[in-house]
């Protein structure tokens, strides 16, 4: 008997230390990405993948985190959200400053999360806090895309990249009402079926309509990763409280159409990662299609 509540205990300590070092650390993760309308890019695009930092600072200044995304050498920087907390009373200056640095590397889009939009749709509560964010983050060159499209070209590769904002219904707890195509549609207008689309969508659970609409690739966060995730199954649970989510932190391919799921850089309401690093997203697109 005493030699099973040792066992246990160990595991127990085991278990606390994966989880503060997975809540403290992150990890780069690669994707590949491929497309019919990619076959005949000269070279493959790189992009950094970036989503819920939650104002989580690694190293001074997030050095650390600056010098793992200069190090991939990425074409251009997407971001889908909750950078920041939107939480009475807390700072954002380190979410803020991490993200005024990035236009220095290359091009940035941004899409609010639902921490974003939340300050930006309740001025009573929060004040001027999303606006002067988001002056901030323009004056640095961050290109904001709040239910906007916009045609990127470098030469190699043109995309139109899409930011969009969903109702904050849709991120209550035990509940998640339908969205439909026409909510895409209304928002940002059909999608060019002659170029490659870029969908940055904050949550991943209306994956469907995104596809439905119109997107080749779609990009999310919010999910955390499931918070804890199991070998052969994904994670857990999200954050309104619906079990085993179908994306909650990877890469899914359904036709032509991919979603990437980000596992996220910070954590807030649940300070627990278990088997779900925090990461840095690099998707590598082109290549020839499988």
């Amino acid at each position: 008997m005493a030699g099973a509540i040792v066992a246990l205990l160990i595991f127990l300590v085991l278990i606390l230390l994966e989880i503060r070092k997975e809540t403290s650390t992150f990890k780069v993760t690669h994707y590949d990405v491929q497309h019919p309308k990619l076959d005949q890019l000269n070279k493959k695009e790189t992009i950094v993948f970036l989503s819920d930092l939650h104002n989580k600072c690694y190293g001074k200044d997030n050095d650390l985190l600056l010098a793992a995304i200069k190090k991939e050498k990425p074409d251009f920087i997407l971001v889908s959200g909750d950078i920041l907390i939107g939480q009475e009373g807390q700072p954002f200056e380190v979410g803020t400053a991490f993200m005024e640095k990035l236009p220095s590397i290359c091009p940035v889009f941004y899409a609010n999360g639902n921490h974003e939009q939340r300050m930006k749709e309740n001025m009573e509560e929060y004040g001027d806090v999303y606006h002067i964010f988001k002056e901030r983050l323009q004056k640095a060159g961050v290109r904001m895309l709040e239910n906007e499209t916009i045609r990127y070209s470098d030469g190699n590769f043109c995309a139109d990249i899409s930011g969009l904002e969903i109702p904050l219904s849709c991120y209550k707890r035990f509940h998640q009402p339908s969205l439909g195509k026409e909510y895409l549609e209304e928002k940002l207008g059909q999608a060019d079926s002659k170029v490659y689309q870029i969908l940055i969508a904050h949550n991943p659970m209306y994956f469907q309509y995104y596809k439905a609409w119109g997107a080749c690739l779609t990009v999310s966060g919010h999910l955390h990763g499931g918070v804890v995730r199991i070998p052969g199954i994904g994670g857990i649970i999200t954050p309104q409280i619906r079990l085993i989510p179908k994306y909650s932190g990877e890469l899914t391919k359904e036709g032509d159409t991919s979603i990437v799921v980000s596992k996220g850089l910070g954590t807030h309401t649940i300070n627990i990662r278990l088997f779900n690093h925090a990461e840095v997203v690099v998707l590598h697109l082109g290549g020839k299609t499988k």
